[in-house]
């Protein structure tokens, strides 16, 4: 998604999500223009982290609303958002590449759900780990079995250093 190509269907789902999870819908205008201040990204974390953004800035010059956006970034991060799933702030405030933007907030809507957010879900549930135990005797009575994989694998080359070398008269 980097690189500004855009998908107006996931924007369309983010934002739908969005306002399922803060309670209002977004001013009319794009997508794009009703993140641009972060006042709506910085809601969206206190929804899911309380507190996460302790004052939001409503007015104020472009200087004062980007910091809106950076505080929402900094709550994505200690919610749990790896650097990579971030954006950076002139990615929405001078919309360089609002597919980033998008895909940030699809991150913390898996996040949310791993977090076990009793809210609105954005996206498939992410799975959880498959941890297994296995006893002493388990373990071993693996080492004597051949999987089918290496069991076809082993006939093949058996076969085949049984003619290494040899050559075929005709």
């Amino acid at each position: 998604m980097s690189g500004g190509k855009r998908n107006p269907e996931l924007d369309k789902e983010a934002q739908q999500w969005i306002e399922a999870v803060i309670g209002e819908k977004f001013p009319s205008g794009s997508y794009d223009d009703a993140l641009k201040d972060g006042i709506i990204l910085c809601k969206l974390i206190n929804k899911l982290q309380p507190g996460s953004v302790a004052k939001i800035c409503t007015q104020g010059g472009g200087f004062k609303l980007r910091e809106n956006v950076s505080a929402f970034q900094n709550a994505a991060r200690a919610y749990g958002l790896p650097d990579a799933e971030l954006f950076q702030t002139v990615d929405l405030f001078e919309k360089r590449n609002i597919a980033q933007v998008t895909q940030c907030i699809h991150a913390l809507g898996r996040q949310a759900q791993r977090k076990n957010f009793n809210g609105p879900s954005l996206g498939p549930k992410m799975a959880d780990a498959n941890v297994r135990e296995f006893t002493e005797e388990q373990l071993r009575a693996g080492q004597n079995t051949v999987g089918l994989l290496n069991d076809g694998m082993n006939k093949g080359a058996s076969q085949a250093g049984q003619n290494f070398g040899l050559t075929r008269h005709i």
